[in-house]
């Protein structure tokens, strides 16, 4: 990150912040739509989502960036194959690391000196690199900013949600057995307490259709995540079911909707990005 770890630690003189906090309203102004991606459980493929959202909202001709806001465990550099890259600053601003022509990325992992390094942070150093990434990346002009938040409802996902007061909802992510949706209920109560839209509920890792004899396994049931929305009051988007090809694609770092663009499963994302571009409509 530019500066000293002090000063991302929060250590920043009053007129610094306000500075700070201007350039981050300006840069949040150029951009039309603002989505988190989160889950109050880790390992429910978050990510996965949130990185094939903004490859198919880039292949529908939108300018999107891609945010990575998990410090501790940042995934985009690993499934974008761009873990070598290093962000570059012009002097004045952090500039994204451009995917293709109309998709950029941002992690903490583009900051690091190696891809093994830990992240040893508290609280405030872990807020002030995020308020970073928002205020001091030139994100430039974008249709969509796709942020990937941590899983649970602590620190980041918080600081993330009040530094973008005017984001345009939350795509939450769940695995369909009650010990994910336990924890999704409560995130989706936090989207509730800081007026966060919720624009559907995922459920990932809905069964599996063998691809032999096509019979379907329900490895970790299946409709616990439309109950759930259903009990709570908020949109169902889609199921997406297990795909060995979507485990193979991260494995590879190449995002699954760019080799499989006509499987069932990427039909599942896509149904998500229209969810995403109905935006459009009432903005």
């Amino acid at each position: 990150m530019t500066g000293s770890r002090e000063k991302q630690g929060g250590g920043r003189k009053p007129d610094e912040r306000e500075e700070q906090q201007q350039r981050l309203r300006e840069r949040m102004a150029a951009i039309r739509h603002k989505v988190v991606v989160l889950s109050g459980k880790g390992g429910v493929g978050k990510s996965t989502v949130a990185a094939n959202l903004a490859v198919s909202l880039a292949a529908a001709g939108k300018q999107v960036g891609l945010l990575d806001a998990d410090v501790h465990g940042p995934s985009v550099p690993r499934i974008f194959n761009m873990e070598d890259n290093a962000a570059e600053s012009d002097g004045e601003s952090i500039l994204p690391v451009a995917y293709s022509d109309n998709l950029c990325l941002m992690s903490i992992g583009f900051l690091l000196h190696g891809r093994d390094e830990a992240v040893i942070w508290r609280g405030p150093m872990k807020m002030g690199a995020l308020r970073q990434l928002l205020a001091d990346v030139e994100w430039g002009e974008l249709d969509y900013l796709v942020i990937d938040l941590p899983p649970g409802t602590g620190d980041e996902p918080l600081s993330i949600c009040q530094l973008i007061p005017d984001a345009d909802g939350a795509v939450v992510v769940t695995t369909p057995q009650e010990l994910a949706l336990t924890d999704v209920r409560k995130c989706i109560s936090f989207c509730r307490r800081l007026k966060l839209p919720v624009l559907g509920v995922v459920e990932n890792m809905s069964g599996f259709i063998c691809p032999h004899c096509r019979k379907r396994t329900d490895i970790f049931g299946s409709g616990g995540g439309e109950e759930m929305a259903a009990q709570m009051g908020v949109p169902f988007l889609v199921r997406i079911p297990i795909d060995p090809e979507v485990v193979r694609s991260c494995e590879a770092s190449v995002p699954y909707v760019e080799q499989f663009s006509d499987s069932e499963t990427a039909k599942a994302f896509a149904h998500i990005t229209r969810a995403v571009l109905s935006l459009e409509a009432h903005k």
